[in-house]
Order: structure tokens, then C-alpha cells, then sequence
């Protein structure tokens, strides 16, 4: 693989973005590699692989120090993800052969980046209702683990990463997010590049044995991502990374509808109206007044100014 700045400055992007919110990496690189570079999809997959077991130490290290790695769970996750993760590489031997089977796998790849979006837009909805309803603060670092449904994450997510590189943080961690709703951001971050370590590299291994990996391209890409991804989880465990969540999926919409022959004509619309709901949805909602108020009974009431001062408004004529 020739050496290029362009793939070095994609590598740190992609990087940052799975140090900063656990998402993105197979998500982004593999599909940037396909149809940005050219790399055909079977070697894309396990090129990323082989990045993303030398990248994602060096965020987990981080979180690690900074205490926001739930270990239950990784120890629920490892004995399914890990044999799955490996086996994934070789089921995609019966998609096919030469050109037929690097178009199958770039629709399981679209596939796949679609689910992830799907799962990231019922948790951003799911975490709109629940503040809504309870009015308070939802995220709990002491949530207990739910190990049936946390075993079954894994051996599902262990496949898809293992046959298209995508998962380790893009689904994995939505589904972490949907079986342990009340986890705090940071922890499901820190927790999801933990668990990628050991399923990363059975993947690789088995994409390797297969020899759909390129080491050369791997160690290039690395000397973008390693510093992006350190400065990610930096990032990552002192702000949250709402607005890049958004970026993310808009992104991976556009790319997994590219990847399954979606025309541009729909991918564009698609991509406008979930930045629009984006930009809505997260604007700040007004509390409601409560029943007994002061507000409630037509009394009257303090209004907040631009410079912060609470003033009292006239008093109503009757």
C-alpha cells in the first residue's frame, strides 16, 4: 500500500470520532475505503479490523484511567462476541466469489450501517420520552448488568463485525444502550472500546487466516487514527458527544443507502430531513408551569432577561 496523507487524515478523523463517542469505526473507515480509496470491500474489512485492534487500546486506556469501564458487562459479552467475531470472517466465503461477492459484501456492509442508525435514532428517541416523563437526571453508573440479554449482544455484534467490520461501536453499543437504558454516556463508551479489544482481534485473525487483510494499509491508516482516537476519549470523558452522535448517523445514512444502490435522488432528501429533525429535536423544551404555580393561577410571575436578572412582570388588569 502506497503511503497517503489523505488516508492518514481519514484515519485521525475516524479516530477521534470512536475515542469521542465509541461509534465509527468500521462504521466509517471500511465504507471510506471502499468508495473514497477504491480498496475492494473483503480487503477494506480486514484492514479496518487490523486498525481498529491497535486503536482501540489506546482509548480504552483512557476510559480505563478515568474509571468509566463497567467490567460486568465486558465479561457478559466476551464469551459469544469472541467466537462469532471470528466465524463471522469465514461465513462471508459463501456470499460468493471475485466481483460477485465484493458487490454482496458492500450490500451487507450498507446493511448493516443502516441497522446501526436504526439503533442509534430509537435510542436518541427513547432517551427524549424518558426525560420528558421523569423530568430528571436518567444516567446511573451502578446499573446492574442483564447477562442473558447482554450474551445475545454479543454473539450478534460479534457476527456483523466479524463479516463486515462494522458493529464493534456503532451496534454494539447501541444495543448496550437499549438493554441498559440508564447507563451513563461515558461508561457505555468506555465500556464498548473495552469489549472491541478482544472481538476486534478475533475477527482479525480469522480475516487474516482467510487473507482479506493488508497490513501495509493498517499501518497507515494507524498514524492518523492512534492520536485521533487519543484525543477522542480525552474528549470523550469530560464532554458529551450529542452533537457528533447526530453527525454520525447522518452519515452513516448517507453512506449505507449508497452501499445498498439507493439513488442519490432519495439518499439527499433523506440525509436533509434527519439533520432537520436533528437541529429540531434538540432544541431545549419549556418546563410547563405547575398546577399550583403562581403562573397557574393567572398571579404574577418573574420573567428571566437576556442578562440573566429576574425582573417581575406587571400585574394583570382585571
Amino acid at each position: 500500500m502506497d503511503f497517503s496523507w489523505s488516508m492518514v487524515v481519514a484515519g485521525a478523523l475516524v479516530g477521534c470520532m470512536v475515542g469521542l463517542t465509541g461509534m465509527g469505526g468500521g462504521a466509517l473507515m471500511t465504507p471510506i475505503m471502499v468508495t473514497v480509496f477504491g480498496v475492494n470491500p473483503t480487503q477494506a474489512i480486514g484492514s479496518d479490523l487490523a486498525t481498529s485492534v491497535f486503536m482501540k487500546p489506546f482509548g480504552a486506556a483512557v476510559h480505563q484511567k478515568a474509571g468509566t469501564v463497567r467490567w460486568d458487562v465486558v465479561r457478559w459479552l466476551l464469551p459469544t462476541g469472541v467466537p462469532a467475531a471470528f466465524c463471522g470472517a469465514f461465513l462471508l466465503q459463501f456470499l460468493g466469489e471475485g466481483e460477485d461477492l465484493q458487490s454482496r459484501v458492500k450490500i451487507v456492509i450498507g446493511a448493516a450501517l443502516l441497522l446501526a442508525v436504526t439503533g442509534m435514532l430509537a435510542r436518541m428517541w427513547l432517551d427524549r420520552r424518558r426525560a420528558a416523563r421523569d423530568g430528571e437526571e436518567t444516567e446511573d453508573a451502578h446499573v446492574p448488568v442483564r447477562p442473558g440479554p447482554t450474551l445475545l449482544i454479543g454473539l450478534v455484534g460479534g457476527l456483523v463485525v466479524g463479516m463486515t467490520s462494522v458493529g464493534s461501536g456503532s451496534l454494539i453499543i447501541v444495543m448496550l444502550m437499549l438493554v441498559h437504558p440508564r447507563l451513563k454516556a461515558n461508561h457505555l463508551v468506555g465500556t464498548d472500546l473495552v469489549q472491541a479489544i478482544p472481538i476486534v482481534a478475533a475477527a482479525a485473525a480469522g480475516h487474516f487466516i482467510v487473507g482479506d487483510a493488508s497490513l501495509g494499509l493498517a499501518a497507515v491508516l494507524l498514524l492518523g487514527a492512534i492520536p485521533g482516537v487519543l484525543v477522542g476519549a480525552v474528549l470523550s470523558t469530560r464532554a458529551p458527544g450529542a452533537v457528533l452522535r447526530w453527525v454520525l448517523a447522518i452519515i452513516l445514512l448517507a453512506t449505507g443507502l449508497s452501499l445498498v444502490h439507493v439513488p442519490e435522488t432519495v439518499i439527499v432528501p433523506a440525509c436533509v430531513v434527519l439533520a432537520a429533525y436533528a437541529v429540531i429535536s434538540s432544541r431545549p423544551r419549556r418546563k410547563s408551569a405547575p398546577a399550583d404555580s403562581p403562573a397557574a393561577d393567572g398571579e404574577p410571575t418573574g420573567e428571566q432577561t437576556a442578562d440573566g436578572i429576574e425582573r417581575a412582570s406587571a400585574p394583570r388588569q382585571v
